[in-house]
Formats: structure tokens, C-alpha cells, sequence
């Protein structure tokens, strides 16, 4: 799948649209936001997770790879950013973040490389101990501006249902 593929409507769930009703299975949306990764944030968490993989922070052992001495961004900080860059428009009114899973990193991300995310609802259900919020299941997926896939996972998000918190 490309990045084209996955394209919909830009999100405009900020707000009221962020509650469980309002997450149907097979919507498909790009987030507004998108995120320029900087050399800062490479070094800074590779080095503090103690990530020692050269091809994130050694240009001169990077020198005989496919991408020349350009350094790769740590994937988590891939995976992070995608999933930060959702959040606004799927955990606005979350409760718990249940999980995430099928996390694959696609291609690689370089310093300078601009991230966007994208959302498919997979499943809306409700919560099986509370009748004041449901479980939405998503698709993620981070895509460079150049429409590369680079991240996708799943997460399953317990969401406030706007019957039971809304007031006005």
C-alpha cells in the first residue's frame, strides 16, 4: 500500500468529533499536522535508550550502505511520532490506551524527512466492563511527504462515549 492509498478527507475530528460514536469501522482520514524529524531528536533518544545500532548515529560506519553516510532515524522515534501525530484526533476523549500491535517499520526515515499520519477505524465496540465508553481499534500509518510508507501499526484506544460525559 502507498501513502496515496491511504489518503482520505484532512481530519477535522478535533473536538466534538472525537468521541466513541463518532469512530465508524472503514473511515480513513489524513491528520493535519505533520512532523519534520531533526538530527536533535535522533541523537538525543537513540543515545538515551542506549540504541548502539551505528546506522543511527556513526555517519562514518554508514559510509558503504545503500544510503551513504545519511544516518537512519531510530525507528521508535518513527513509531512515536506517527502515533503522536493521531493522537489529537483519536485520544481526545481516550481513557485508557489498551495497546498497540502489528507495529512494522517500513522504510527507512532520514534527518530532514517530514512524517504524516493517516487513520483507518478497524473496529468500534463496546467496552465489555462500562457502559460509559467503547474500544476503537485503528490502523496507523506514518508516511514521508514524498508518500513513502515508513510506520504502520494497530492501537486500541478506550474512548469516553459522548452519552454519558458530554455536557454542556
Amino acid at each position: 500500500m502507498t501513502a496515496a492509498g491511504t489518503k482520505g478527507p484532512l481530519a477535522r475530528r478535533t473536538g466534538d468529533g472525537t468521541w466513541f460514536e463518532d469512530f465508524r469501522p472503514g473511515d480513513r482520514w489524513r491528520h493535519a499536522r505533520g512532523a519534520t524529524i531533526e538530527e536533535v531528536e535522533n541523537q538525543l533518544l537513540t543515545k538515551l535508550v542506549v540504541n548502539t545500532a551505528q546506522e543511527h548515529w556513526n555517519e562514518h560506519s554508514m559510509a558503504d550502505s545503500p544510503w551513504g553516510d545519511s544516518r537512519i532515524v531510530f525507528g521508535m522515534i518513527t513509531g512515536s511520532l506517527t502515533i503522536g501525530l493521531t493522537s489529537q484526533d483519536t485520544a481526545e476523549n481516550a481513557l485508557a490506551e489498551l495497546g498497540v500491535t502489528a507495529m512494522r517499520f517500513r522504510a527507512p526515515v532520514f534527518h530532514g524527512d517530514t512524517v504524516y499520519a493517516y487513520t483507518e477505524v478497524l473496529a468500534a465496540e463496546s467496552a465489555p466492563d462500562r457502559d460509559d465508553a467503547g474500544v476503537v481499534r485503528f490502523q496507523h500509518w506514518g508516511a514521508t511527504a514524498d508518500d513513502r510508507i515508513v510506520f504502520q501499526c494497530e492501537r486500541t484506544v478506550l474512548i469516553k462515549r459522548r452519552s454519558h460525559w458530554f455536557t454542556r
